[in-house]
């Protein structure tokens, strides 16, 4: 694990493996352990870092953005001496900050894989990540465990792991509650449309079928704005594919990540 100091404060990333660099940014309900279950796979053809976005884990915070995020982890890039070939991985709130990253910052790295994200989110939408911040602010981080587990998950998943939610609220526990607050707060005011014609990078957007925190159309919507980008559906997953389904997720990105390269 190291620490990387930047101009306003520092950036833990974990890395490990062999390969062509793969840089992971992980969702807003879900630390850096949503990719255990894939990481052991990613290693064995990439060299692989697993960011903590600021204000969680050991980065310090950033600005009210996700500019300001992207702009933080793009401080923290040269650091790495990315590979040619080397990649971006986003997820959900990581998957905003990628778009914004490629978009200002997009020169630093190849490829960009958005995983169960968008550009923006309808008014209607925006809601949701008010409340969540309301319930943390007066009742702590496990406030938001069954909102959170119903946002990562659909309700079949549920059904058959009734055991998530409580495993989001351990998860939830290990947060600083002023930086979640601060990045739904981000997620509340962001649109990054009219960024999405700047990024070059050839990009994949995945998204889950029963994904209800960043839905298909949303998806779709963000892929059309992203020159030629392409776009795949997952069948029958929810938020955070990585974690609901490894073998499919795999398979899914295996191609664009060049995992079977001998």
């Amino acid at each position: 694990m190291a620490r990387i100091e930047v101009a306003g404060g520092g950036v833990e990333i974990t890395s490990a493996g062999e390969g062509p660099d793969l840089v992971l940014l992980h969702s807003l309900l879900i630390d850096r352990t949503a990719f255990d279950r894939v990481i052991v796979n990613f290693t064995q053809k990439r060299r692989v870092h697993l960011v903590a976005l600021p204000g969680f884990n050991g980065s310090s915070p950033a600005g009210p953005a996700v500019e300001d995020y992207a702009d933080r982890i793009a401080d923290a890039l040269p650091a790495l001496r990315l590979s040619a070939n080397s990649a971006v991985l986003g997820n959900g709130f990581g998957g905003f900050v990628a778009i914004a990253l490629a978009a200002r910052h997009g020169t630093l790295f190849d490829k960009l894989l958005l995983v169960d994200t968008a550009a923006r989110f309808p008014t209607s939408a925006r809601s949701a990540f008010a409340v969540m911040a309301e319930k943390v602010a007066a009742g702590g981080m496990g406030a938001v465990a069954e909102i959170a587990a119903r946002r990562i998950f659909h309700d079949a998943y549920l059904d058959a792991h009734p055991e998530a939610v409580a495993e989001r609220r351990a998860v939830l526990l290990r947060f600083n509650p002023e930086a979640f607050i601060s990045a739904c707060r981000a997620l509340e005011q962001v649109d990054l449309s009219a960024q999405l014609a700047r990024i070059a990078n050839p990009t994949l957007v995945l998204v889950g079928e029963f994904d209800a925190a960043t839905p298909v159309e949303l998806a779709r919507e963000l892929a059309e704005g992203i020159g030629a980008a392409k776009f795949l559906l997952l069948p029958g997953c929810g938020h955070c594919p990585p974690l609901e389904q490894p073998q499919a997720f795999l398979a899914a990105v295996s191609e664009f990540l060049d995992l079977t390269a001998s």
